[in-house]
């Protein structure tokens, strides 16, 4: 089993590295080749050329698993095979499949046949007439049909599936890597927003009896130039109780606890891994939205552009999350 997010995480308890599993980005790319030589058959006693079947697969996020193919008409009948071994193995992400046939040196110039040369001849005769200015084939255009019309006999069932096979299981370990990184960042991050709550977190009980002595400073003033006299009792208590409910809304405690929890859970998914991807989603959008309440609750500058700091590196877990399957 591949090596999770091993970046000396604190949340990173044992039981969780006990059951721990790759952490897989959705973006990747491998490719295989598989080299055939020249095989005469029956009909044909110059055989099929000498040449490279190429596989490559590319993937990139997205919402869901989104396959897309393609391959030469020799090779379509194998889609559902490709289909299945794939939809067995990815979970998410944009997935582009393509597959080439190239030939080589030793095969490079394939002589085309008569009926095949017949057959072009009056088929760009039936197109010239439909079309006057069509451009006539190139002699490397005849070549290459020629290529093709010989390599198309080929019968790569025992091929192509072992050679899916092999760029599938590079493309898992390139996901694996970029996954890996990707977890390194985002506990990287953690553990900066978790410093920035830390140095928010004193400075509440001291911003709120702050607002709380302005709040009555303000409310004596009023009283003094409307009557002149003493602040009664009664608008002194009134005043302290205004006080007190305007500390309440702009204490953040409630918001860094929440802030904490999300950071834990977070952390315990990345050091658990597996399909985590859509979860962390949730949670970022979470942390942004308890990041944008601590910046409106915030009465200080100092919260602010803490706020303003935990936004910024929300935003870029947001990024990473995104790729993670």
């Amino acid at each position: 089993m591949g090596s999770v997010c091993e970046s000396g995480y604190s949340w990173a308890r044992p039981m969780f590295r006990e059951f721990a599993m790759p952490v897989y980005s959705m973006t990747g790319y491998a490719s295989a080749q598989h080299s055939t030589a020249s095989s005469p058959t029956e009909t044909d006693t110059k055989g099929t050329p000498a040449g490279q079947l190429g596989l490559e697969i590319r993937s990139v996020n997205s919402r869901f698993l989104d396959l897309s193919f393609k391959l030469p008409e020799d090779l379509r009948q194998f889609e559902p095979a490709l289909r299945d071994l794939l939809v067995g193995r990815l979970k998410r992400g944009k997935v582009e499949v393509r597959a080439s046939f190239e030939l080589t040196a030793h095969g490079a110039v394939a002589e085309p046949s008569a009926k095949l040369l017949q057959r072009l001849n009056s088929l760009q005769d039936s197109v010239h007439s439909w079309l006057p200015r069509a451009t006539a084939l190139s002699v490397a255009d005849v070549l290459r049909l020629a290529a093709t019309e010989q390599g198309g006999a080929r019968d790569w069932s025992a091929e192509i599936v072992p050679l899916a096979e092999q760029a599938l299981k590079a493309l898992l370990s390139a996901r694996e890597r970029e996954g890996a990184r990707l977890c390194t960042m985002l506990l990287q991050h953690i553990s900066q927003l978790k410093a920035l709550a830390q140095q928010a977190t004193p400075l509440i009980p001291k911003l709120v009896e702050q607002q709380r002595l302005r709040f009555m400073e303000r409310w004596k003033d009023a009283m003094a130039l409307a009557e002149g006299a003493a602040l009664p009792e009664a608008a002194q208590d009134r005043a302290l109780a205004e006080a007190t409910a305007f500390a309440i809304r702009i204490d953040v405690a409630e918001e860094l606890t929440r802030l904490e929890s999300h950071l834990q859970e977070i952390g315990r998914l990345l050091t658990k891994g597996g399909e985590v991807g859509k979860r962390l989603d949730f949670l970022i959008q979470e942390l942004h939205r308890e990041a944008n309440t601590l910046g409106s609750k915030s009465a200080a500058l100092e919260l602010t552009r803490i706020s303003v700091d935990m936004k910024v590196l929300i935003e870029q877990m947001r990024e990473q999350v995104q790729n993670i399957e």
